[in-house]
């Protein structure tokens, strides 16, 4: 049997999923109302994100750099609700040249890092809203892809620590374990499963390796974060929430899989939820 979680860890797990108990039904009520409500939430979030990234990347001491970022940001996803993902795809391309530009002429550190961030952060809100205005499949399949995320957060979390053993990328991530990964893949596949039930998918058995699919997703997100985190010397995004650091901490892996059932979504021929 692996070693029990430490008590300052059982503490840190259990802010965690206090965190995440509190902050879920924003997204939830966001996802069930849509339209505006839903725009709102996804423009608010990829400000926040925006402000994090800049922060991370020392973007804040660059002059004009970091407010760039986030009106590149707003303005893109903005967009996206507004006039549709076409625009909206369009807009986060030009702004993220347009922040790589200024960066350098502000002699930002990482002008290249800024811009990646603002295409990480901005393409998936854009994405995410023009999954939310598909059939009637839509709001099924964003509340399935938010349970997988979920779920595969807590269980890399809680086993990775549990059980310990080799890390997974010791070069990027110093705590990421193998069993933290299988933990996320099981978990993910049991929330597809669990959510096959609630949504009425039938048959159970695509969503459920799907889900497990995106686990992995899911935690190479992470992984990219921890990539940045680690350039930067930073441990967190910031400090807004308890347990998690930032937002974007809290929704890196998130910002991963998003593109990912878009994919499934465009090659699939519909949400993943109608595939048989």
């Amino acid at each position: 049997m692996g070693p029990r979680l430490a008590p300052a860890e059982a503490g840190s797990l259990r802010l965690r999923v206090f965190s995440a108990l509190v902050l879920a039904p924003l997204p939830i009520i966001a996802i069930w109302f849509g339209g505006l409500l839903l725009s709102i939430l996804t423009v608010l979030a990829a400000i926040v994100m925006a402000w994090e990234w800049g922060r991370l990347c020392g973007g804040d001491g660059g002059g004009a750099a970091a407010p760039a970022l986030i009106v590149a940001i707003a303005t893109a996803v903005i967009a996206a609700a507004l006039w549709g993902i076409g625009v909206g795809v369009l807009l986060a391309l030009t702004g993220a040249l347009v922040v790589w530009q200024i960066a350098q002429h502000h002699r930002v550190a990482a002008p290249l890092w800024l811009a990646a961030g603002s295409l990480w952060v901005a393409l998936p809100c854009v994405i995410l809203l023009w999954l939310a205005k598909g059939d009637s499949a839509s709001r099924g399949t964003l509340f399935w892809m938010f349970a997988v995320v979920w779920a595969t957060d807590i269980g890399a979390f809680a086993i990775g620590r549990q059980i310990g053993g080799p890390l997974l990328a010791p070069k990027w991530s110093p705590r990421k374990t193998w069993a933290g990964l299988v933990g996320g893949i099981v978990c993910a596949a049991l929330a597809g499963w669990a959510m096959a039930g609630v949504l009425g998918a039938s048959p159970v058995l695509p969503l459920v390796l799907v889900s497990a699919g995106l686990a992995i997703v899911e935690q190479f997100g992470d992984l990219a974060e921890s990539v940045a985190k680690r350039r930067f010397g930073v441990k967190d995004a910031s400090n807004l929430i308890p347990g998690h650091g930032g937002l974007l901490d809290r929704l890196d892996g998130l910002l991963a899989v998003i593109p990912a059932v878009a994919l499934l979504t465009l090659f699939g021929g519909g949400s993943v939820l109608t595939w048989r």
